[in-house]
């Protein structure tokens, strides 16, 4: 009697998790490296701060595009094709930077270039990990995606604390080299995903949501806003903290970076880890507006004080409030909308990247009005937490009708 062959076992999906946890830390690695060579740059290769802020707007600009075309193409392709070659063009790009620019006659077009191919992975990175790490079976899908985004926490401190040591043992005439040593991340990605199975984003009988599908629930609006919300709440604080700690809180720039940004992403990587282990005995819509609360205090306290050392715990416990926004919202849309796939994670990735981008400009521009006082802006500031607050109460109620229970 013929045996029936045996069932194929399960897909372990435990390497394509730990393959998005490095796409996190190479889209880390990309949007901090440089930043950090800005002086240097100026020293060296005579690139002006006009041109050098202009580097930052192609970064920004690029990946903002990427993300609204992502959800056209990616979907078309196929999620493994998609993410390999995002992690091949942030490797590109790391090794362009590090291995032309101080081989041609003008530098500042070769690093242009380097910008343009790893900013293509990045927003393709950060479109796609997301909802790759959603699809992945897990018992509490919101613990995996904030465990996820802790790893860009983990990867910006890695990146600044790793280049700073590295220079200042090597020198700054070294930077090229570890352009080309922080090329290993993303090719360690490629790696990993070539041989990561990849699981189904769109549930399987559930139907792809188009943008009129998405558009026509409500729900969509409210955690729309409350990403916009979540990117404004985070680099108000995060992009000013060295300054106000400098100019508002009156210490030196060594204690005002560690204890300004440093803190700041320590206290954020905190607070998506804790949620990462913790978070199967968490309610999500309830910590997320716990946090908003904690965000509104961390706020209005740094503007308010008139002591260093609390202004500075302030601005370290905003990163702890602000954890939890980002994947949290990310984590409640795909329990409201399933069908959503990589369309609406692109559209909240965009959201998400214009509050990145207008909360700091929001901060600073009532600063400006008010005699170039951060304290002031950073009072205004608050107003987003209060937004994602409101956003996310109305979340609540209306959990029963659109969704379902996430504990």
């Amino acid at each position: 009697m013929t045996q029936s062959p045996a069932p194929a076992a399960a897909p372990n999906y435990n390497r394509t998790m730990i393959a998005c946890f490095v796409g996190y830390i190479t889209q880390a690695v990309i949007n901090n490296y440089m930043p950090l060579l800005f002086v240097t740059f100026a020293a060296t290769l005579g690139i002006d701060m006009a041109r050098l802020s202009a580097l930052i707007t192609v970064n920004f600009v690029t990946q903002l595009v990427v993300d609204v075309l992502a959800g056209r193409f990616v979907d078309r392709i196929g999620y493994k094709p998609c993410i390999i070659a995002a992690h091949i063009s942030a490797a590109a790009g790391l090794l362009v930077l590090g291995l032309v620019p101080t081989h041609v006659p003008d530098p500042y077009w070769a690093i242009l270039a380097a910008i343009l191919l790893y900013a293509l992975g990045g927003g393709l990175i950060e479109v796609m990990v997301s909802p790759i790490v959603e699809a992945c079976p897990s018992e509490h899908k919101a613990k995996a995606m904030s465990l996820l985004h802790s790893f860009y926490c983990w990867g910006q401190l890695g990146t600044v604390v790793i280049s700073t040591l590295f220079l200042w043992v090597f020198g700054t005439g070294t930077w090229p080299v570890l352009a080309c040593l922080w090329a290993i991340v993303p090719l360690a990605g490629i790696v990993m995903f070539w041989s990561a199975p990849m699981p189904r984003i769109v549930p399987e009988g559930v139907a792809t949501m188009r943008l009129g599908d998405l558009a026509a629930k409500p729900v969509f609006y409210l955690l729309f806003v409350m990403m916009l919300c979540a990117g404004a709440a985070e680099q108000g604080m995060s992009q000013w903290a060295s300054t106000f700690a400098e100019t508002g809180l009156g210490v030196t720039k060594v204690v005002g970076d560690l204890a300004g940004p440093a803190a700041f992403a320590l206290m954020m990587g905190l607070s998506r880890t804790i949620y990462g282990m913790l978070g199967h005995k968490l309610n999500l819509r309830a910590f997320i507006a716990a946090s908003s609360i904690l965000c509104v205090i961390t706020y209005v306290t740094a503007a308010l004080t008139t002591s260093p050392v609390l202004g500075l715990v302030a601005c370290a416990l905003t990163g702890f409030s602000v954890g939890i926004m980002w994947p949290g919202t990310f984590s409640l849309a795909a329990d409201a909308m399933p069908g959503g796939g990589t369309l609406m994670f692109a559209l909240f990735a965009v959201a998400g990247d214009l509050g990145c981008a207008g909360g700091p400009a929001v901060v600073g521009f009532i600063a400006a009005a008010n005699g170039n006082n951060l304290k002031a802006g950073l009072l205004f500031g608050s107003i987003f937490a209060i937004i994602l607050l409101t956003c996310v109460l109305i979340v609540r109620r209306a959990s029963v009708a659109e969704l379902p229970a996430r504990d």
